[in-house]
């Protein structure tokens, strides 16, 4: 079976880094800017974790708790769901969202091979992966930093050193596939918030511009 969403009108970009690395606040200025749908992987799940009813809050409780990842049905589902209700939602407001087209950021996603090769077969054929890179000591000190508003409960230096773990074993591998396609941009996030948007949007730039006016 095709991909759920047609990927020539709908554009894919995962926006992937390490926790603290910058992904929800990038992904926030290019909402503003570009009519992007931000999806967090990570929101989705807190929030499917508190819904009554949940069939699946006990098991996204526990992985967010050990630092884990949610397994992949889990969270293709939810993301799913969610491309679908802004689809229906913003069909015909122009921006981008014309005729069924759309175009979404999907932060912290995929985490493992598993979620991409699953995402890119059954749901839609991402287009770009925006890598924000910088040190684990810069990490660390952010989220720190971050714990003390968050009110997150995996913002702690127990859990973030989980994280941080997790992160280099499952999720640096799709980083590495995604660049043999090509698909991969590396942008250093150590700087200022400011500085880390402008090296996104030349990329975002490039991507939106037609061919033709690139060549010229």
């Amino acid at each position: 079976m095709p991909p759920v969403f047609d990927s020539s009108k709908v554009t894919v970009i995962f926006v992937l880094g390490g926790p603290g690395a910058g992904k929800g606040t990038q992904s926030a200025k290019l909402v503003d800017s570009y009519k992007f749908c931000h999806l967090s992987a990570g929101d989705l799940l807190r929030a499917e974790q508190v819904r009554e009813g949940s069939e699946y809050g006990q098991l996204i409780r526990t992985c967010i708790r050990e630092g884990t990842i949610v397994p992949s049905h889990v969270t293709i589902k939810l993301l799913q769901n969610a491309m679908t209700a802004v689809l229906a939602e913003r069909s015909g407001s122009g921006d981008g969202w014309n005729d069924g087209r759309g175009r979404f950021l999907i932060d912290g996603f995929p985490r493992n091979i598993e979620q991409a090769k699953s995402f890119d077969d059954t749901i839609c054929l991402s287009s770009l992966v925006l890598f924000y890179d910088t040190s684990e000591d810069v990490l660390i000190r952010r989220i720190i930093e971050r714990s003390k508003t968050s009110g997150r409960e995996d913002d702690n230096l127990e859990s973030i050193k989980k994280r941080l773990r997790t992160y280099q074993k499952d999720t640096m591998p799709v980083i590495d596939e995604y660049k043999s396609k090509n698909k991969v941009k590396t942008i250093e996030s150590s700087g200022s918030i400011e500085e880390i948007y402008e090296d996104t949007v030349k990329i975002i730039d490039k991507l939106f511009t037609p061919p033709s006016e690139i060549a010229n």
